[in-house]
């Protein structure tokens, strides 16, 4: 797993907190996924993520790139950042948290606030092997001189180091090389910035040195709420370029961002707070991807990212998906007799049913000319990418009805017949009706998800207290038309601010993406579309 900025930080936190450590007890998730073993200096086995973290100068925060799994002499220098020829620069170092002493000193540390979180490192729990940290001195964290904001930037930079270096194989090539049987590379990465730029980039040399490895690319966009026209157009043209180039290269590109609609009420997180938002995008990101990490012995709800990502891709020209979650409140007692539906699963754990009708979430059921959407589950906190900002107040937009081609859908957490359904599929369907219908590949983990010490307490109990062991979710990462409706709508929004080369490559591509949106299905008045 490669990934630019600290977007997968709560991930980390997540995925650490499964490990087990007595004797009687057994972890049902395959650690080696995602963590590698080896051995620190004190000759002590060691077990560190197998994960390379590009970030800007300033962003690791007191994190040093080698710390007390690694460090002999505790020579400070020899937790420099930066490999190349030094020339002494006095600097005030950046004092580690209250959260971090007291984690050193073994210690039980201090509740964790907005206000005391200044870097991701802030709350960090996790050792990392020197080879991961990977500082970029040429631009500075939150820079109002120079900041990473502009596509170019990031395109610029890549280039520039992997001239230098080969950043691939100096950076990533090894961890690649001792993983066995690799399942793909996931790439966490800002796209709506210059971030975007330099994955790009990285996702080319990724798909030229490694062709048939699954590659999933989690694209965070930051709230733009606040920030003047030009800023938000920004931020829609870097998109808009991020779509067009990862659509040739990833398997699969998930759009992260911030619900525009309220949040429901067991979800209740400051929005300006990037550990709050990075904390509820890796609940359902965690969610989602937990069955590529469970232990074969559960083979019928165990999958991996080639298997998801070909499930999603129904007609082969569909590799970005949405993704949506919600909370589940735990089951309600069993009523006359029965203990609730089955889960209705088969070998490949696909499910062809209707859901619970619940309060966190809603089956589809349109009977239109294009098929029925029975079976699929539009949950209650969408955090895909938003309609796009009306730029235009006086321009026309319309609310289209959703057409789904596939959707991976996932429930963690005690067994809850609510949300698993009865299977009520019916048999003698007419042929053409099952055609049409789309499929919901349906699985299911007795594994909550867990509320550490190092997460913000965004969780709520149906009282309105804070969440603090655990909860379970519900997630659905889905292929279907909107995908079509947005990336028009970026299509229209930037098309005219682009140089004419820009234009027209980019404005291809976005076309041909919404194409693939549209086979199989007709979305009627919709198609005549001019965005030009």
């Amino acid at each position: 797993m490669a990934e630019a900025l600290p977007y997968s930080s709560p991930l980390r936190k997540l995925l650490e907190s499964y490990f087990t450590y007595g004797a009687d007890e057994e972890s049902p998730i395959d650690h080696n996924v995602h963590f590698r073993p080896g051995i620190g200096a004190d000759g002590i086995e060691t077990f560190t993520p197998r994960t390379v973290i590009y970030d800007l100068k300033g962003g690791f925060g007191s994190l040093r790139k080698i710390n007390a799994l690694y460090e002999i002499d505790g020579d400070p220098s020899s937790s420099s950042l930066w490999g190349g020829q030094t020339v002494v620069q006095r600097q005030e170092p950046i004092q580690p948290s209250a959260y971090q002493e007291s984690l050193d000193a073994g210690l039980t540390p201090p509740e964790l606030t907005t206000s005391s979180v200044r870097y991701w490192s802030d709350f960090n729990r996790v050792f990392f092997h020197p080879k991961s940290i990977i500082q970029l001195n040429e631009y500075e964290l939150n820079s109002t001189v120079m900041p990473f904001e502009k596509w170019h930037m990031g395109e610029e930079l890549f280039g520039s180091l992997d001239k230098e270096h080969d950043i691939v194989d100096r950076d990533l090539r090894s961890f690649i090389e001792e993983a066995d049987q690799m399942q793909g590379i996931q790439i966490m990465t800002g796209i709506d910035d210059a971030w975007g730029g330099f994955a790009a980039k990285y996702i080319e040399r990724l798909r030229d040195e490694y062709g048939k490895t699954p590659l999933w690319v989690w694209g965070v966009q930051e709230p733009v709420g606040g920030l003047s026209r030009e800023k938000r157009l920004l931020k829609l043209t870097n998109k808009a370029r991020a779509f067009a180039e990862l659509n040739s290269q990833a398997s699969l590109v998930i759009p992260l961002a911030l619900p525009q609609r309220l949040l429901p009420s067991n979800v209740q997180l400051n929005v300006t707070s990037p550990w709050n938002v990075t904390a509820l995008l890796s609940a359902a990101l965690e969610s989602t991807t937990l069955y590529t990490r469970l232990k074969t012995t559960d083979r019928v709800n165990s999958s991996n990212l080639g298997n998801i990502a070909d499930l999603l891709n129904v007609f082969g020209k569909q590799t970005i998906a949405n993704l949506s979650m919600s909370l589940v409140e735990p089951p309600k007692p069993a009523q006359n007799g029965t203990n609730g539906a089955s889960h209705a699963l088969n070998g490949r754990a696909e499910l062809f049913s209707d859901v619970g009708h619940d309060a966190y979430s809603q089956a589809n059921e349109d009977a239109s000319e294009s098929g029925s959407q029975k079976g699929t589950v539009s949950l209650d906190i969408d955090l895909s990418s938003p309609e796009e900002v009306d730029l235009n107040p006086g321009g026309r937009r319309g609310h289209r009805k959703r057409h789904v081609f596939s959707q991976f859908l996932t429930y963690r957490g005690p067994e809850n017949p609510e949300v698993t359904g009865e299977s009520s599929a019916d048999p003698t369907a007419h042929a053409g009706y099952m055609r049409r219908r789309p499929k919901v590949h349906s699985y299911y983990s007795a594994v909550d998800l867990p509320i550490i010490d190092s997460y913000p307490k965004i969780f709520r109990d149906s009282r309105g207290g804070p969440l603090r062991e655990h909860t379970s979710v519900r997630t659905a990462l889905t292929a279907d038309s909107s995908v079509m409706a947005k990336v028009r709508g970026l299509r229209s929004t930037v098309i005219r601010g682009l140089g004419l080369e820009d234009r027209e490559t980019i404005g291809n591509e976005l076309a041909e993406i919404a194409e693939g949106y549209k086979e199989g299905w007709s979305s009627g008045s919709d198609d005549d579309e001019d965005d030009d």
